[in-house]
């Protein structure tokens, strides 16, 4: 998906893309007026920019991203774009057209998006600077060299958006304890924590990084004298000072991302117009005939951040007031005669690919739960809250790997965290593929859990 999930509007990632294509085509009708060949460099040229920009990160632009940086990206974009309009207009030599011409209409453009990317970027910081707005509010836990400089850079660029709140001395005079640190960060609202690895015992670390986990808080490390291992660490730089964040996400790349909501889209458009539009009606009227109440249950659940959405699904229960508190047992009365159908087959789900195409829902990722539910696994389960750094999904691996239905102890939601938690950390396109197809076949074999 093109839209890039943080701090700021969703829409100005797209809003990029459109402009500078606008800028390549806007520019291009000049030697080509408006006609087939024109039609076809519009749709070829799109498709290739875009996939070349994911491939190559060339929207990626944080707010402790360099100029260097964005020099260098548009550098590496001009080099390729240009190999592609070449390309094109090789392949149709009708096209009169001389080199130089060509040449300058790509330096024409990409000059053109550097002034608008530069423009975004420090428009950003005024924004953030003046207004106050696209801010985080961080703290830092240790005090020495490093974290000091960490600090001096917080406090030194403000149109970055950071708002350093507190710096907490673990070992000084008045040495705060870990726990008073997550005290302090609850209350106040903490979204990002910024720690020295140095000056933290190995206890307290791992305090510290299971309370990040199950509140949803970013973590991140200063390097300093001290290694970290069994984790995939992400590295980036503020300044010149190198940070480490704690999990890497690899659907959290553009290009992944791209990928696994096309996949999405193009597999929930299949489902709703190949299947739904002529089972629903017929479903609905078996559905209606055996016990009174509406076609579609709908239900509170817990997805990307911990927002809440509605989950659909083909109701398979008679209506009753117990439906957002008690999940289902085996033999469970509450259950109608089509339901226990729908249920061993998993039809009753399908409903949850308008979830998808939505956008609350990914094809595959960890399952959401009733918000009921989710609060009190949230207290007992350690890392818990993992799950929801990303979308949640209408099957997952954990699904497909024994751990479906009623969760009858404890241990079957640790199981099921600890797949969710994999899958996040080591997702790929062919492991999404994997899940689909495990799970078409244990819903034709039937399983013991669907009911």
């Amino acid at each position: 998906m093109l839209f890039k999930r943080g701090r700021y509007s969703g829409f100005l990632r797209p809003i990029s893309y459109g402009i500078d294509l606008a800028i390549i085509h806007i520019l291009a009708y000049q030697f080509f007026g408006y006609s087939i060949p024109y039609i076809k460099y519009v749709l070829l040229v799109s498709a290739a920019w875009i996939i070349l920009s994911l491939k190559s990160n060339f929207y990626e632009i944080y707010r402790f991203t360099h100029v260097t940086k964005i020099m260098s990206l548009v550098g590496k974009q001009g080099v390729v774009f240009f190999l592609i309009v070449f390309s094109f207009f090789g392949f149709y030599k009708d096209i009169d057209n001389r080199s130089i011409d060509i040449l300058k209409y790509v330096a024409l453009v990409m000059f053109l998006i550097s002034i608008v990317k530069l423009t975004i970027y420090y428009l950003l910081k005024k924004y953030r600077l003046l207004l106050g707005g696209n801010s985080r509010k961080v703290v830092i836990i240790g005090l020495n060299q490093k974290t000091d400089q960490l600090r001096k850079f917080f406090n030194d660029n403000p149109s970055y958006g950071y708002k350093l709140k507190h710096t907490f001395d673990l070992h000084g005079p008045e040495k705060t304890t870990i726990e008073d640190c997550f005290d302090y960060i609850i209350e106040n609202k903490i979204e990002e924590i910024y720690s020295s690895v140095a000056q933290i015992s190995n206890r307290d670390l791992i305090k510290l990084i299971d309370f990040a986990d199950n509140n949803l808080r970013i973590l991140k490390f200063l390097p300093d004298n001290k290694e970290i291992y069994s984790k995939k660490l992400d590295f980036s730089y503020y300044g010149f000072l190198p940070i480490l964040s704690l999990r890497k996400i690899p659907m959290d790349e553009p290009f992944n991302k791209f990928i696994k909501r096309s996949f999405d889209i193009l597999l929930s458009l299949i489902v709703i117009v190949g299947i739904l539009s002529w089972l629903t009606p017929i479903l609905g009227l078996i559905i209606k005939l055996e016990s009174k109440g509406p076609v579609f249950f709908k239900q509170r659940r817990n997805g990307l951040d911990y927002q809440e959405f509605y989950c659909y699904k083909f109701r398979s229960m008679k209506p009753n007031p117990l439906a957002h508190i008690h999940q289902v047992r085996k033999g469970d009365e509450r259950i109608t005669r089509v339901g226990r159908i729908i249920r061993k087959t998993s039809i009753d789900e399908l409903p949850q690919f308008i979830n998808v195409l939505k956008g609350d829902m990914s094809v595959v990722g960890p399952r959401p739960h009733m918000v009921s539910h989710t609060h009190m696994y949230a207290e007992r389960i350690d890392k818990f809250m993992v799950r929801h750094f990303i979308k949640p999904g209408i099957t997952g691996l954990a699904q497909v790997s024994g751990y479906r239905g009623e969760v009858e102890s404890d241990n079957d939601i640790i199981n099921r965290v600890k797949y969710d938690i994999f899958y996040l950390e080591n997702w790929s396109m062919f492991l999404d593929l994997k899940v689909v197809f495990q799970t078409i076949y244990n819903a034709l074999r039937g399983e013991e859990k669907a009911y």
